[in-house]
Parts: C-alpha cells; structure tokens; sequence
C-alpha cells in the first residue's frame, strides 16, 4: 500500500447507503433530508381543543404522559416535557413507515435552511453513522478538513474530548459544527490494513464559512466537457446553466453530466435543471393523496439540448437526482452509466413550527416521462460499471473512464458515417 493511503472496510462503497444518505458534517442533512424534494410551506395551524374525533386517543395519551411525570425516577435523568413532546411527535411519525416524513428539532432545522442556501460554517467533510461511530467519506476539496490532512474512512471518536461512539449522528454533527474562526479537536482513529494496526491521533481543526461545492465543471482530455452537481438547492439552476455556458464556449464534443452522490433537494431546481438539457415535453408527473395529478414541463430553452450526453449516477443518487437523470433516460437524450441510484421518489412539505422546529410530510410520489415510478426501484443504467473500495482509495474512477470511452466511441462512429456518406 502506498504511503498516505488507507485500506477502506468492505462497507464503504461508493455504492452503497453510505453515500446513499450523504448525512454531512457540512450538509448536516437528517435523515430524509438530503434526499428529497421539497417545497417549503408557510402556514400555523390555530392552537386548541382536541377535534372530538381524537380525543379518545388523546385521552390516553395523557394517561401516560401524567403517570411518567408523577412516578419516574432516575438519579441521573428527570423528565424533560420539551424531550418528551419531540420524542412523541418522532414516535408518532416513525408510526407511518415512511423514513422521510420526519420532525427535526430546532438546532437541526435551522442547519438544513443555512445548507440549502448554499453555504455553512464548519469543517467540510462528509460523514455517516455505521456501528455507532462517525465515519469520514470524505473531506470536501480545499475545505479546513482536507487541510488537517482528514482522509476517508477515518473514524472520529471525540469532540473536544467527548466521546461521540453511539451518539445520534445529528447530535454530533452539532458537536463538529461551529461558527468560523472557532476551533475544534477532533480525536481521529485511522484505519489501516488491520484493527490492530489502526493508529488514534488527535487533529485541531479551525472552523471556516465555506460556499457548498454546487457545481463542479472542467474540460477533460479529448473535447470531452465534464459537469458534476453536488446537489439541487437554492442556486444550484443558475450556477449549473452559468457552468454549462462557460464550457460550451470550449466547443466540446460531448458532455459527461456526473449526478453521482448527489442527494438530491429542490424539486423546482431538478425541472430547471432538466431543462437545460431536454428540448420540451414532460420532465415528471406528480401524483399525489387525492389522485390528483401534475404534470411539470421543459422550461424555456436550454443551452445543452443537443451535444452528446452521457450521466454518471450510482448508489448515491437519490430523488432530484433521479428525476433529471431519468427524464433524460426516457426522452432518449442520453444515456445513464454507472449504478442503480436509490429509489427516492417522493415530495415532502417542509413545514416550519412554532419553536423553530420542523416537520417534512410525505405528499406526492412523482413519476418519470414514462409513467415509470421510481420510488423503492430507482433507475437501472444503460450501461452498469461498479466502482470498488480500491479505486477510490487509487483515485480511480472506471465510470468516468467508461462515459468518456462511450462518448468517443460514438463521436467516431458519427464521423466514420459522414466519411462514407461523402
């Protein structure tokens, strides 16, 4: 193994759920979050009595709030009515069986408002929950934590010298997160070929106001254009229309548009996305409780509708995602390779409450162009490459690799077909 380099366990996949969810030190995205499109809802329901039809439920209810508030004893913990209404409305929630119809508490909402508009104060480094600890996907590029040296698969054990092992991953990540200028001491353990070899060291990290990496975009080798969005919040349209202009100007022979890990966000972001690339027609039907039905449109002209595509997703590609990449599939405009993406096909409401909390409700399952659903499926590729531990630990990418062979095998089939009309 080459020096600076770390053997990835088996469970870090760029496959698989933990690049699925992208729970983020700096997205900070709870579950359900990253992963969703939503449409933010402004309104309060009036405080008062129980509807005569619930009462009976909430009778009993009460029974029991009243019995653990007069009889339960712990020496180190006394009843707390603020965690005992967040923990019943959870419950309450978790109830319905659906993972993205959720309530997030006050510190947890405000940090899903400031990412989605498109920038943070933190460390910048994505991270999952697996067996109870903080795992490092990876740093962001030029972030304080790529900096400090963090590489993915580390495990963070401590925050300022508290443990985090088997803490709530937003709790932690409220830990990690802090204003710019502030420093924190990560205590890291970094794995190697073996446990017994793994080495702990602590890292002092200062924390710093970074603009999430919206859009990536750059000109590969052979006139092959590449753009990669990391996610469909607030200015993500208007970046990703401003980048792909920037590279058409380049004049390239194809287009690699990269969806992979890309969690997802704002539904109207997705459909002006879509736009950029889809002549005209459907970009996704919606359906929702009452059977009604809506249909979203192409918007206006875009600027990329005609150069030869081709778009990378994987197991990490949920919702917003899904919905560009699989109107792209069904219009013919290009072809997907990669991974089956998650399966992410619902809309949540995202409703803002009194004490600034939250709470997401599940509305409406959307579908493709044609009339596929995507919810619990996902999208199969046109062309499946897998992508293994060892070539992201390599700095290998066989689907980028595999996008740009496609696009020049075709570009030279175009050329071969215009020399024997000629």
């Amino acid at each position: 193994m080459k020096k600076g380099m770390v053997e990835l366990p088996g469970w870090i996949k760029v496959t698989g759920i933990v690049l699925a969810l992208l729970l983020v030190v700096t997205l900070s995205f709870a579950a359900g979050f990253g992963v969703c499109s939503y449409r933010s809802v402004e309104m309060r329901y009036p405080l008062g009595d129980t509807p005569e039809e619930h009462a009976e439920q909430f009778r009993l209810f009460w029974e029991a709030w009243h019995i653990v508030e007069e009889q339960f004893y712990h020496p180190d913990h006394q009843p707390d009515p603020q965690d005992m209404t967040y923990g019943a409305i959870g419950g309450a929630l978790a109830s319905l069986g659906d993972p993205y119809t959720n309530f997030t508490e006050p510190v947890y909402a405000a940090i899903f408002e400031e990412d989605m508009g498109g920038n943070f104060e933190g460390i910048g480094a994505t991270v999952n929950m697996h067996d109870g600890q903080v795992v490092i996907v990876r740093p962001l590029p030029g972030s304080p934590a790529e900096k400090a040296g963090l590489l993915p698969a580390d495990i963070i054990l401590e925050v300022d010298g508290t443990p985090i092992e088997g803490m709530n991953l937003l709790d932690a990540i409220a830990l990690i997160r802090g204003p710019e200028g502030t420093t924190v001491l990560l205590t890291i353990q970094r794995l190697s070929e073996t446990d017994a070899e793994a080495e702990i060291f602590e890292v002092e990290i200062t924390r710093k106001k970074l603009e999430l990496p919206t859009v990536e975009g750059r000109m590969l080798d052979d006139g092959i254009a590449y753009i990669r969005l990391f996610e469909f919040n607030s200015p993500s349209a208007n970046r990703m229309k401003d980048t792909l202009e920037e590279l058409l100007e380049q004049d390239p022979q194809g287009l690699i548009f990269d969806l992979r890990d890309n969690p997802g966000g704002y539904l109207q972001s997705a459909v002006s996305i879509a736009s950029q690339f889809i002549d005209d027609g459907v970009v996704l039907y919606e359906r929702g409780r009452d059977g009604s039905e809506h249909e979203y449109s192409v918007r206006g002209k875009g600027v990329a509708t005609s150069i030869p595509l081709v778009v990378l997703v994987n197991g990490g590609s949920a919702s917003a995602s899904e919905i560009v990449a699989g109107a792209i599939q069904d219009h013919n405009r290009g072809i997907l390779i990669g991974q089956q993406t998650v399966g992410k096909g619902s809309v949540q409401t995202s409703h803002h409450l009194s004490d600034g909390s939250s709470l997401h409700v599940t509305i409406a399952r959307w579908y493709t162009p044609n009339d596929e659903q995507i919810d619990m499926k996902g999208l199969t590729p046109d062309i499946v490459v897998e992508t293994s531990p060892e070539d992201l630990v390599l700095g290998l990418d066989p689907q980028l690799e595999r996008a740009q062979q496609y696009l020049l095998e075709q570009l030279s089939g175009s050329i071969k077909v215009l020399l024997c009309k000629s």
